[in-house]
């Protein structure tokens, strides 16, 4: 059982830290756009707050809490409406945004800056993670993929490997499409994968107590979003860091692209939410 926990919780940590590390989602651009400002508070908050959305994600696509997704899903077009609209606000402020020149290295005047407009970093996090439906589908890939590697090394994984068979297999029926998880893989490394974790779910069903799944679930869902909340820290501090030693203009035009990239979220969600509307 510990060995499972600990190969488990390694695993997530690993891959939350470098599933995390291209700046080209939502939670990413919030951070750098922000950390370019000089506001690592507001970025501490708001990695917080994206947080607790991966967990929660994370946890349902481990856990197998397939029935509270076939509640969820008639909402993904309405989640992808308010979405949209929440990634164009963001896109908006961001590219309003006016860099206060004469006060960039001054951390006083920062400080004061930070105190009055770190308020909403924590909900601005969670919901920038939680009105991204895509993210749920996404954990349950990789999360596959990973759990299916440490299987296919040998590693004991509390069950995990066979019960990511099943969610897959349920979330595909009730999406009425089969998800993609072999890209990458030949007919043979996908067929080894799946006799590996075959063998590993019958090894641990007859080893680990019924309460056990859970625990896993929990320790997979927490690790996997620490190690994201740690690389987005990383990220925000080295940024804050090594601002100052960038040209004002170079910051305030790379500031104004993000902002811009956040609004062709918004765009896409829309288009996503429109065309969902119109096949139902």
């Amino acid at each position: 059982m510990i060995e499972s926990i600990i190969t488990i919780s390694v695993a997530g940590f690993l891959a939350g830290f470098i599933f995390s590390m291209p700046i080209a989602g939502p939670i990413s651009i919030l951070i750098t756009s922000n950390a370019l400002k000089g506001r690592l508070r507001y970025c501490i908050l708001v990695s917080i707050g994206s947080f607790i959305a991966d967990f929660t994600y994370v946890f349902i696509a481990v856990f197998g809490l397939t029935k509270l997704y076939s509640f969820y899903r008639p909402a993904i077009p309405y989640i992808f409406a308010v979405g949209s609209l929440f990634f164009f606000y963001l896109g908006y402020k961001i590219i309003r945004t006016k860099l206060d020149i004469e006060n960039l290295e001054d951390k006083s005047h920062l400080i004061e800056k930070i105190q009055k407009k770190g308020k909403g970093a924590f909900f601005t996090g969670f919901m920038t993670n939680f009105l991204n439906p895509t993210l749920f589908i996404g954990m349950l890939t990789s999360s596959f993929f990973v759990i299916s590697l440490l299987a296919s090394m040998g590693l004991h994984t509390g069950g995990l490997a066979g019960k990511m068979d099943q969610n897959i297999m349920e979330i595909s029926n009730i999406e009425g499409r089969k998800i993609e998880i072999s890209k990458g893989m030949s007919g043979k490394q996908f067929d080894y994968f799946q006799k590996l974790k075959n063998k590993d779910h019958q090894q641990d069903k007859n080893i680990y107590p019924l309460y056990f799944h859970l625990l896993i679930s929990i320790c997979y869902a927490f690790f996997i979003s620490l190690g994201s909340i740690t690389w987005l820290y990383l990220l925000s501090l080295i940024i804050v860091k090594f601002r100052i030693r960038m040209n004002i203009k170079i910051i305030s035009v790379f500031i104004k692209s993000l902002g811009v990239v956040l609004c062709l979220f918004g765009l896409f969600f829309s288009y996503l939410s429109t065309r969902m509307f119109i096949s139902m």
